[in-house]
């Protein structure tokens, strides 16, 4: 089966999520090198997705969780549970003393075809070694687990993949934290009969968060997490588009150039969505600073260069009506909703995620002031004003003007692992309309 997305406004019609599990718990230890934003409840972030999950539910979206989809599919195909023993069995590894080691290997070996498909999943997730040791002159050998980077980050199941024309793409992520994921979900994804159109090959990388279908044409971020062999490839082997637009990640100007942060805004969908056929939302003043380069294609299906911009002013003449927002909303997720269908979209709520946004930018500005003293001056102010007013993201007179339905979820915790409702989601199937 092709799972197909053509436009962002399309009805949504299937998606793939992950409800957090114990990975999320070791991502909390760290955030930074998890690459999470900031400390949040791991209790509440838990009950937000579940929010989410039943929300898209009502909506008529039929949901799949990735840990049910996969623990039924490895225990219903048998070709898919040999592939995750196989997985197994490299990511477990046993160190210590060589007799014990042996031993431990073929144990583990031996009772591969025993473990019950949460056990694997599990496995698959969290990477766990043991390191046997043994203190000198004692009989008793400690089991000491030890956890190779679990997929703290699988909770956002855009990034691993992204669904074109074509169907499936899965990705190569930029960061080492999170290589393992797409390895994971393709296989997962192709066992549930899901055309896997491409798989991106080192040494390129692309995230499903750098991908935006807009009917006509279709937007591919390039930057910190997709590289020019990443877009390059799809171009040539996973997109149908007539015309695409490559868009560079732009740097905020309020944050010095000799010390710039690609996480501000490290996908194209941190900063631009579509809410419609001719309803954009992003931030303007990373949207004029976006440089885009747009490709065409030929009969015999090759892209070539046609022209160079700026995101703004491509959007402008694709007959679009921006939506702006201010920094300060962007970076709580504001443009990261999810179109459920043309003029309805599934959005977080702004005011509740702004105090944790700035309370962690205070943070770093005190840490770190050259980098960040004028950022947070100026999302202090945008907030002290949207507040007065009383127009937060979602509260836009412009969504009022164009007739854009809100639904809102409250997603305040777990948003702090760097990412939104669209961040969360992987579209399988929109309705072509």
């Amino acid at each position: 089966m092709v799972s197909r997305a053509v436009a962002e406004w399309h009805p949504l019609q299937e998606v793939v999520v992950h409800r957090p599990g114990i990975e999320m718990f070791f991502g909390l230890l760290e955030p930074f090198s998890f690459l999470y934003e900031r400390s949040f409840s791991m209790d509440e972030a838990v009950y937000e997705h579940m929010t989410l999950e039943h929300t898209l539910e009502t909506e008529g979206i039929r949901v799949h969780r990735f840990k049910r989809l996969a623990t039924g599919l490895i225990r219903e195909k048998p070709e898919l549970a040999e592939k995750v023993r196989s997985h197994a069995l490299h990511v477990v590894k046993f160190r210590g003393p060589h007799m014990e080691v042996r031993k431990a290997e073929r144990e583990f070996a031996a009772s591969l075809n025993e473990l019950d498909p949460e056990t694997l999943f599990n496995i698959m997730i969290l990477r766990p070694s043991i390191n046997l040791t043994q203190g000198k002159g004692e009989r008793t050998i400690y089991p000491r687990p030890v956890l190779d980077v679990p997929l703290a980050n699988l909770v956002f199941m855009r990034d691993q993949q992204a669904v074109t024309d074509k169907g499936i793409v899965i990705g190569r992520m930029s960061k080492p934290q999170r290589r393992m994921e797409p390895l994971i979900t393709g296989m997962v994804l192709e066992a549930a009969g899901k055309a896997v159109a491409w798989r991106v090959e080192t040494p390129g990388v692309f995230e499903g968060g750098d991908f935006i279908p807009a009917d006509r044409f279709a937007m591919l971020g390039i930057g910190d997490r997709t590289n020019r062999s990443g877009v390059n490839q799809i171009l040539r082997s996973g997109i149908g588009f007539h015309e695409v637009a490559i868009v560079h990640q732009p740097f905020h100007p309020l944050i010095p150039e000799d010390e710039p942060d690609p996480m501000v805004n490290m996908h194209l969908d941190t900063y631009l969505n579509l809410a419609g056929p001719d309803i954009a939302v992003g931030c303007k003043v990373l949207l004029r600073r976006a440089k885009v380069e747009v490709y065409r294609r030929s009969a015999d299906g090759v892209y070539t260069k046609d022209a160079i911009t700026s995101l703004y002013d491509y959007l402008r003449v694709q007959g679009f009506t921006i939506v702006p927002i201010t920094t300060l909303e962007q970076m709580c997720y504001a443009s990261n909703f999810l179109c459920l269908r043309d003029r309805r979209i599934l959005a977080v709520e702004a005011e509740k995620v702004a105090p944790k946004v700035m309370n962690k930018l205070q943070q770093k500005a005190t840490e770190n002031p050259h980098r960040y003293s004028a950022l947070f001056e100026q999302v202090k102010k945008e907030y002290a004003s949207l507040r007065h007013s009383g127009t937060l993201f979602p509260r836009k007179k412009e969504f009022d003007e164009l007739g854009v339905e809100t639904v809102t979820v409250q997603l305040q915790e777990i948003t702090g692992g760097y990412g939104g409702a669209h961040c969360m989601t992987c579209v399988l199937q929109r309705k072509f309309t």
